[in-house]
């Protein structure tokens, strides 16, 4: 099963490179913004501690089928390079496996997030091991729902311990700087 889905997860992030990628609005004029439907190209993640292979295509959504192509951003968080918690949940085992190794980041570790016309730096400020039912890492300020966000963030979710979904490992980093 695993050499099955690594291949439907291959064949995905294959076609996913060919769409263009999250484009952000002109002078901030969000009628200008082309946004992804579910299972499309969002932006593309790369971390350098993971090698120059590393760079997967994170789709828009968090379904079964959307996490099959790739780590999934998860509907109604922030987007890229915004004020707020961009999270990005994916699979650990299975689907290409996309992070399996997120319990080797280390904190001041970077973390790229690339869309159509720019990239955003982020740097891991911790991890940590929660539940299932966790869901408050997912809010504008980890673990503070209803608090106004004033920085933009990156959460990483993945399944914990690897083969089981009995926990989740979250990774937490802060945006640096965009190019």
């Amino acid at each position: 099963h695993v050499w099955s889905s690594d291949r439907t997860y291959a064949n995905a992030q294959g076609e996913l490179r060919e769409q263009p990628l999250l484009e952000q609005p002109v002078l901030g004029n969000p009628q200008q913004m082309s946004f992804p439907g579910e299972g499309e190209a969002l932006a593309q993640l790369r971390i350098p501690r993971f090698g120059a292979g590393y760079n997967p295509v994170i789709v828009e959504g968090t379904s079964i089928e959307d996490l099959r192509k790739g780590p999934g951003h998860i509907s109604g968080t922030a987007l890229p390079g915004k004020v707020g918690n961009f999270v990005v949940s994916g699979h650990r085992t299975t689907y290409g496996s996309p992070f399996n190794r997120l319990d080797e980041l280390k904190p001041r570790d970077e973390i790229i997030v690339s869309v159509q016309d720019r990239s955003y730096i982020y740097y891991v400020t911790g991890s940590e091991i929660v539940s299932p039912d966790a869901v408050d890492v997912t809010a504008p300020v980890p673990h503070h729902p209803g608090e106004e966000p004033t920085k933009a963030v990156l959460t990483l979710t993945t399944c914990h311990p690897k083969y089981s979904a009995a926990q989740r490992l979250i990774v937490y980093a802060e945006l640096d700087k965009k190019e």
